[in-house]
C-alpha cells in the first residue's frame, strides 16, 4: 500500500511529465488508475475491480432506420416523437390548463407538444413533422428517459 505522500510525490511527477496516463498496481485486488487532461490531472478511479471499459455508440440517424423499425412504426399508429432529453414530462404548461394535444389532434412542424422539465427548467418538445396524434405514450408528471417515445404521430 502506498503512503499519502508517496501518492502525492507520484502525482507531482506525473504532472511535470508529459505522460497523459498512469495505471498502478496496488496489490492484487486494487488499482490506481490516473488520466491527464490538458494540463491538468484527474485520478479517474480507484477501485478493488477490474476497470470498467465506457463504450459510447452514436445515437441513430434517420438514416439508419431499418425497413423493420419503420414497419414497427407503421403498426404501432404513427411515428413516435422522442423526448430529447431526461426529466419531468407535463402535458399542459399549468396545471389548471388544458393539455397541448391529446389524441386525435392535428399539429404542424414546429408546434409544441408537451414540456419537459429538467434542472428546474422547463423545455418545450415542439412537433418535427406535421400530422394527427395517435397515441400518448406517457402519463402526466412521468419522468422520460432520452429517446423515450412520448407521442405517435401520423
Amino acid at each position: 500500500m502506498y503512503s499519502v505522500e508517496e501518492i502525492k510525490e507520484l502525482l507531482a511527477a506525473f504532472d511535470s511529465s508529459k505522460a497523459t496516463a498512469l495505471d498502478i498496481q496496488i496489490d492484487e485486488n486494487q488499482f490506481l488508475s490516473i488520466r491527464q487532461k490538458s494540463a491538468k490531472q484527474e485520478i479517474v478511479q480507484m477501485a478493488a475491480a477490474p476497470a470498467v471499459v465506457e463504450v459510447q455508440t452514436p445515437a441513430p440517424t434517420a438514416a439508419d432506420k431499418t425497413v423493420s423499425e419503420e414497419k414497427s412504426e407503421k403498426s404501432q399508429g404513427g411515428t413516435p416523437i422522442e423526448a430529447p432529453m431526461v426529466g419531468v414530462f407535463y402535458a399542459a404548461p399549468s396545471p389548471d390548463s388544458e393539455p397541448y394535444v391529446s389524441v386525435g389532434s392535428t399539429v404542424n412542424k414546429g408546434d409544441v407538444v408537451c414540456i419537459i422539465e429538467a434542472m428546474k427548467l422547463m423545455n418545450e418538445v415542439t412537433a418535427e413533422k406535421s400530422g394527427v396524434i395517435t397515441e400518448i405514450c406517457v402519463e402526466n408528471g412521468q419522468v422520460v428517459e432520452y429517446g423515450q417515445p412520448l407521442f405517435l404521430i401520423k
